[in-house]
């Protein structure tokens, strides 16, 4: 196949998997080529700018194929429970608005709920504002307000259609049904504060021009900004950040409303009337809006929070007006400060209780008079561990999750360590999620022995991060160095037939500087290789190699071993099968006992009717206390008569 097939077949390959950019970007290439054949530089400057395109969106598309073989949960979805796909054309169909369905899990819902949360923050804000503060009803400032206003009803009546498709899960599958989709909404409490939000009260404008108090009823959508909220602490990676958001919002909200209440309350008993309502607004200095509500939020502020002074009232309604705002800023502030006080501890809920851990191994030294180097090297230990997020208990954190999502986030996290061990290339995904889960996460200090030659070997490890050393017995000589990915440790835990150290380790570990390690016990991984025979098989070739380069291998032993396993075996094989042939003797000798029980049963019981059926009611009670007992007699009684019988017989005879 000469280089122009090869190209050719490539470009019939890449246009098969490319998008709709690529085949614009080519026929724009395509055009300015045929108008420019004469410039060859400029024909392979762009030849060459596809090329990187398509080498682009080639690495793009490939797909890690370590992780997709080991990826254990979200590998299909049924016909039945998978989404639609549109396209932009979809959208101008009749089809698509008749037959849409929004899953609520969707983060596009999400991105629509923000855009609902504006909306009602607008109206919870200005409406209010509009209706006390005389500045914004200026004629320059209609038709802002007239846009605004028409784009959130226009916001909200989209809203009401996506709500009435928002689909939800029966018997763990997505319901897609429209008709009952819409019908479940429309018996909801949601759908009556909707409809109420959006009633056309705006016609109130001919009795009063303009006046937002007919849009009062907007502000009942609230209830969106709570499920708004709801839903950001899911989706978003900083929830404490978003709760504190939330409750900052409503303070917010809550000094707004209450200082416009005050400015209309100043209106209503008249400006500048006495030292406690807001001065006159003809008078210089505070005639602007930025100085009424200013002044206004300023006195809410101090009054809810009561933290500063403010004018006496004089009248009995401003009286009752401050008490009121004084006994509601006692109530919902000291919840709101309750919970941001709670919030800022949970922030800091894990350095909390990783310092009280150094307290009380630091106060655990000092007791039992632990020298200072020692001191040293353990706090040091435990800043490593804090610095690079290794303090964090992984079964801890997980422990609500079902088995396998634990498993499959166990790869993610350590998929670049797991890469690079050479066992688990070819291992089955079902015994990488059983090792994976065994793991245990171990941090050495520089200069720690890992083991020591001629220990019993009862853990393999395989290193995350660091370097570690294989050295003499007293670590002076080096025999090799240890990195990222390598595995040591495995030859003991096998329990290898032959091997000439006796499950001992061969040499000794210890650490160049900290270093993070996997640890593998003996008894999980047979635990975990009784059910994958194959893999169990491999591993033990893989050792008895690895025994065989370094001349530790027994061949003779090995075979010894080898053949009593087979003999074992088989005597196993013998005593399960003799163990299955009592079974079966008992179970027929159980069915004789029965059959033989039932039997004598019947028969006592057909004696007792034939004594029993002469009888006349004539009969003292002696015959009828011999007929019961004659009605009671059992089978073992009659067979001792019958032998006793059978002996005078046999004594007359003699």
């Amino acid at each position: 196949m000469t280089d122009k097939d090869d190209k050719k077949g490539n470009e019939e390959n890449n246009a098969t998997a490319g998008n709709g950019s690529r085949k614009n970007a080519e026929k724009c290439c395509f055009t300015f080529r045929r108008k420019k054949k004469e410039d060859p530089v400029t024909k392979a400057r762009w030849g060459k700018a596809i090329t990187g395109v398509r080498e682009i969106q080639k690495t793009a598309a490939e797909k890690d194929t370590f992780l997709e073989r080991f990826t254990v949960t979200g590998r299909s979805f049924s016909a039945e429970n998978e989404a639609v796909v549109y396209t932009f054309k979809d959208y101008f169909t009749k089809k698509f608005w008749k037959t849409v369905v929004v899953d609520p899990s969707n983060e596009n819902y999400f991105y629509w709920s923000m855009i609902v949360m504006f909306a009602v923050l607008y109206n919870t804000l200005f409406i209010v504002l509009r209706c006390v503060f005389p500045q914004p009803h200026k004629p320059e400032l209609l038709l802002l307000w007239f846009v605004l206003d028409y784009i959130c009803d226009f916001i909200y009546l989209i809203d009401m259609f996506i709500k009435s498709r928002i689909g939800y899960l029966e018997q763990g599958l997505l319901v897609r049904d429209v008709k009952r989709l819409t019908t479940r909404y429309f018996k909801t409490w949601k759908f009556s504060i909707d409809v109420l939000s959006i009633l056309p009260t705006d016609v109130g404008y001919i009795w009063k021009p303009y006046s937002a108090i007919f849009r009062f009823n907007r502000m009942l959508k609230i209830w969106r900004l709570k499920e708004f909220f709801q839903m950001a602490e899911t989706h978003t990676n900083f929830p404490n950040f978003i709760r504190v958001s939330n409750l900052v919002l409503y303070i917010i909200i809550i000094i707004h409303w209450n200082g416009c209440c005050y400015y209309y309350i100043s209106e209503l008993i008249g400006f500048g009337s006495d030292d406690w309502v807001y001065p006159d607004p003809e008078s210089a200095g505070f005639d602007t809006f930025s100085k009424q509500y200013s002044f206004s939020l300023y006195w809410s502020t101090l009054t809810l929070t009561t933290i500063g002074d403010t004018m006496w009232p004089v009248t009995p309604a401003e009286t009752l007006y401050c008490f009121t705002c004084a006994l509601m800023g006692v109530l919902i502030f000291a919840t709101i400060f309750g919970n941001v006080g709670a919030m800022i501890n949970n922030m800091d809920a894990a350095r909390n209780e990783f310092q009280n851990r150094v307290d009380n191994v630091k106060r655990y030294m000092e007791l039992r008079g632990i020298g200072e180097e020692l001191q040293n090297r353990v706090i040091k230990w435990f800043d490593y561990t804090w610095n690079n997020k290794q303090s964090i208990d992984d079964k801890e954190a997980l422990q609500f999750l079902p088995e396998k999502l634990r498993a499959e986030i166990s790869i993610h996290v350590h998929m670049q360590t797991l890469r690079r061990v050479a066992i688990f290339q070819d291992c089955e995904p079902g015994l990488l999620v059983e090792l994976v889960l065994k793991l245990k996460l171990q941090v050495y200090s520089p200069g720690d022995f890992i083991c020591r030659k001629g220990d019993i070997g009862k853990e393999m490890y395989i290193i995350k991060r660091g370097k570690l050393q294989v050295v003499s017995e007293d670590g002076k000589i080096i025999f090799v160095t240890l990195s990222d990915g390598a595995v040591f440790g495995e030859i003991s835990v096998l329990n290898i037939a032959g091997n000439k150290t006796g499950n001992r380790r061969t040499a000794s570990v210890k650490t160049v500087g900290y270093s993070d390690l996997f640890c593998l016990t003996k008894n999980d991984l047979w635990e975990a290789l009784e059910e994958y025979p194959e893999a169990k098989k491999m591993l033990l070739e893989k050792g008895k190699q690895l025994l065989r380069k370094d001349k530790l291998l027994d061949e003779e032993a090995a075979m010894r071993e080898e053949r009593r396993q087979q003999a074992l075996s088989s005597k196993i094989e013998l005593i399960v099968d003799a163990v299955d042939d009592i079974q079966k003797g008992i179970d027929r000798l159980y069915e004789k006992i029965e059959k033989i029980t039932h039997q004598a049963k019947s028969k006592v019981s057909l004696t007792g009717i034939d004594i029993v059926r002469p009888m006349t009611s004539v009969e003292g009670p002696e015959k009828k206390l011999s007929a019961a007992k004659l009605r009671t007699s059992s089978p073992i009684q009659e067979e001792e008569e019958s032998d006793s019988t059978k002996d005078k017989q046999k004594k007359k005879s003699d």
